[in-house]
């Protein structure tokens, strides 16, 4: 049994755009990817609306990607393969950062996880490090995320440099989706859908070839 571990904010949740309510599993990204590869794979869903990459949130708390992470990975090993999606909510006018220091970020989360022992054998479990989709016309998180359309827009870029640093696996899911045009943020369900077998083609050839 290969145990998988997705690792990522409301689009890992599976947030509906325009609702805040939840896709159910099989219509998830990594629900569709559950349904890809088959039984042999285990998915863990840690998907946490408002998650950070290293940031703590003065407003809604209990958000920090990289405080939960090391317990996370702890009680999940051995872990075969740790998918990491986070960045977007670090583009809230309330952490004030740069793209560049957002790929620092998720960076650091890639080199907890290098580093945790938390694999079969007490090895590093496989990474794919996902730069988000950029923003589309942001709606009803306009002020939240003011300026964060231009920043998000360098994703692909930046977080292919960090991929390249630590050596791990990477998809630029903007190349393949695009946020939904109802909200500028969440996924609609035709882009999990496309995310879900693109990533399952990816942890065949990691885990299987």
């Amino acid at each position: 049994m290969f145990e998988i571990l997705c690792y990522g904010d409301s689009n890992t949740w599976g947030y509906i755009p325009g609702s805040g309510e939840r896709y159910c599993r099989n219509v998830r990204w990594t629900g569709i990817m559950r349904s890809k590869l088959g039984e042999e794979f285990h998915i863990v869903e840690e998907g946490l609306n408002g998650r950070t990459t290293v940031w703590d949130d003065p407003v809604e708390g209990h958000k920090n990607g990289k405080t939960y992470l090391p317990p996370c990975l702890e009680s999940h090993k051995p872990l075969s393969l740790v998918i990491i999606m986070l960045g977007t909510n670090d583009l809230k006018v309330r952490y004030s950062v740069p793209t560049f220091d957002i790929a620092l970020s998720v960076g650091a989360l890639v080199d907890i996880v290098q580093k945790s022992g938390t694999g079969v054998d007490g090895k590093s479990p496989e990474i794919i490090l996902l730069a988000p989709p950029p923003l589309g016309k942001v709606t009803e998180f306009a002020e939240l995320l003011e300026g964060g359309e231009k920043k998000s827009g360098k994703f692909g870029i930046y977080y292919k440099n960090t991929a390249k640093e630590f050596n791990c696996h990477f998809i630029d899911t903007g190349t393949i989706i695009k946020s939904s045009d109802i909200d500028g943020v969440h996924l609609s369900k035709e882009s999990h859908k496309i995310l879900g077998e693109k990533i399952a083609g990816l942890v065949k050839t990691i885990l299987t070839e």
